[in-house]
């Protein structure tokens, strides 16, 4: 009916739900079919097919620039976006365990981005498990409007553990940036047309005193490799969320070891860099 511009119609099913009647499947179908369409008989009750005029198509969609125009929205800013780098357009994914700051990364990447006046996105991904289990997140950053919070095409992967590496590392763009927390990358995992920064940021993260900073140190290493345009906030947004100050000591300190392992120390094989 939709597809002849005619609209939609409801049909209406009746099913049997054995669990709840407490039936045998092959019983409670035959029950529907010899009771339940005592109440519920079947047939069409109503057929306005032949009186049905064709609905006009519906209005082209403008694009997503010019909805702030369509709804009457002043911009305050129109050249600002103009004059940010290309690399403030960045499709972060950040996967690993639960518990591993996983979320916490890429929420400080996402307020950093907004404290910038930049357009962003966050949107986490988990499983029911409080530890252990898996999780990720979508970030958005970006001089221009974002259409989707979903990143299926990360420009930055960051890594926290091994299967998220192998989870989403065929997704990345060619020319991305993957960030790996091993002290190197599987031979099995490596790709030629990306870079991929492997260092052991949770021991990193340990010897400073707290293996949770993990994060952080490869939130350093991603801003020494990516350039971007709202660094600065990156800090301030630390000193807002984490209240506990012998934290944000870890978490700074942690962030200035990544940032050393990114540019210190470094081997590179095929576009591979490790650092150990």
């Amino acid at each position: 009916m939709q597809k002849r511009g005619l609209g939609f119609s409801l049909v209406e099913v009746l099913s049997p739900c054995p669990t709840i009647w407490k039936k045998d499947p092959i019983v409670a179908q035959k029950w529907v079919e010899q009771e339940l369409t005592k109440t519920f008989p079947l047939g069409v009750f109503r057929d306005r097919t032949k009186e049905a005029a064709v609905r006009p198509a519906p209005a082209v969609v403008p694009p997503l620039e010019r909805i702030p125009d369509v709804l009457g929205i002043v911009k305050e800013a129109d050249a600002r976006p103009e004059t940010r780098p290309a690399s403030s357009d960045l499709a972060i994914k950040v996967a690993g365990f639960g518990g591993q700051g996983v979320l916490l990364l890429g929420e400080v990447l996402a307020e950093a981005g907004l404290a910038a006046g930049l357009q962003v996105s966050w949107l986490p991904s988990y499983g029911p498990e409080m530890r252990s289990g898996t999780s990720h997140c979508h970030v958005r950053i970006s001089a221009r409007p974002i259409a989707s919070p979903l990143v299926s095409r990360p420009n930055v992967l960051l890594a926290l553990n091994e299967p998220s590496l192998r989870k989403f590392l065929a997704a990345v763009e060619p020319q991305g940036l993957v960030i790996f927390n091993g002290v190197e990358c599987p031979q099995d995992c490596r790709r030629p047309d990306v870079t991929i920064l492997a260092a052991p940021f949770t021991r990193f993260a340990d010897e400073l005193g707290g293996a949770k900073a993990g994060n952080m140190a490869m939130l350093g290493a991603l801003l020494e490799r990516r350039s971007v345009s709202f660094e600065r906030e990156v800090t301030d947004v630390l000193h807002r969320l984490v209240r506990n100050q012998r934290w944000l000591e870890i978490d700074l300190a942690a962030m200035a070891r990544g940032r050393q392992a990114a540019k210190l120390n470094l081997e590179t094989d095929h576009e591979i860099v490790r650092s150990r």
